[in-house]
């Protein structure tokens, strides 16, 4: 099975929807392989939905039984357990029956996340983390492939909640779609329906593959050097002084995932510098502490700064 005809299948079934945004897609599809959580911050209307929706259309598990998709919509009312689930009491039985919630699914959208009390988003960490949810001393175990695709509203906008670090901790990535190019907007504004689209869209990745992929990405090299230019950047991170918190130990091992899955993506079962290079904005930006007093503007470029300043292995003849 060839690992980089399963991508390459992904990417080209999702940019027949999502015009222009063949580095997102490719940074999603990294996420993907390595089992991880994604966090979309964009503004509203930009297709954050349509990306979920057009992901889970892509990845069956066969042609009866295609992956299950839950939109959750967050907003300040939500309680944990609309989201979890909740035992209710069947009075035909005379005894308590579990009402699964929506995140009992394959891929999860919890939109504009931030817009839900911290309380509610909590509720996500145990699903996020162990792929379980545990609910009134029962504990339920979550079908792979789970996934949540969260999306987020500018910290700036009215009546939102700012996610606490523990939880954007558990997210692999943060991804941003951005405005389209001129050309390509026109091109979409002017094409049928974008839901009709999704919904002709077939299956291009077997549940076969999809797992297939998602353990061969782990046999990937990562050499000694490269391990090491890996732990440069995060203790980097670490030192610097624009920044109030480095990266966690779990973001360098996502660090160190989403490197090997590009590499796989590649077709290479090693890893070189510019897959690190590659995913290590993403994958590093939103777990940094700037402090409550600092300011937001140049945080990328000073994260670009240090992961410049990293001394790059060279590779061996």
């Amino acid at each position: 099975m060839d690992v980089t005809k399963a991508v390459q299948a992904l990417i080209d079934g999702a940019s027949r929807v999502i015009r222009g945004k063949r580095q997102f897609l490719e940074l999603l599809t990294a996420g993907i392989l390595a089992e991880g959580h994604i966090l979309i911050e964009d503004n509203p209307g930009l297709g954050k939905t349509t990306v979920a929706k057009t992901i889970a259309r892509l990845i069956a598990g066969d042609n009866d039984t295609p992956l299950l998709f839950k939109r959750i919509q967050f907003t300040p009312d939500l309680l944990p357990y609309d989201i979890t689930g909740v035992d209710i009491f069947d009075p035909e039985s005379r005894s308590f029956r579990f009402m699964p919630g929506p995140v009992l699914a394959n891929i999860v959208l919890a939109d504009e996340i931030n817009r839900a009390t911290p309380r509610t988003q909590s509720s996500l960490l145990e699903a996020m983390e162990e792929r379980q949810i545990s609910v009134d001393g029962h504990t339920t175990l979550l079908e792979e492939p789970f996934m949540v695709m969260a999306t987020q509203n500018p910290l700036e906008s009215y009546g939102t909640f700012p996610l606490p670090e523990a939880q954007t901790d558990r997210f692999f990535m943060r991804l941003s779609l951005g405005y389209m190019s001129r050309e390509q907007e026109i091109s979409v504004i002017a094409r049928p329906s974008t839901l009709d689209i999704v919904d002709s869209l077939k299956q291009t990745v077997s549940m076969e593959e999809t797992l297939y992929v998602k353990e061969n990405y782990k046999n990937v090299l990562v050499g000694g050097d490269v391990s090491g230019y890996i732990m440069d950047i995060i203790e980097a991170t670490r030192r610097e002084s624009k920044f109030a918190a480095g990266v966690s130990t779990r973001g360098a091992m996502a660090l160190y995932k989403a490197s090997q899955a590009c590499a796989a993506m590649e077709g290479r079962d090693y890893v070189i510098p510019e897959d690190v290079r590659f995913v290590a904005p993403h994958v590093l930006a939103h777990r940094l502490n700037i402090g409550a007093t600092a300011k937001n503007e140049n945080f990328d470029a000073d994260l670009k700064r240090v992961i410049d300043r990293a001394w790059v292995p060279l590779e061996d003849a």
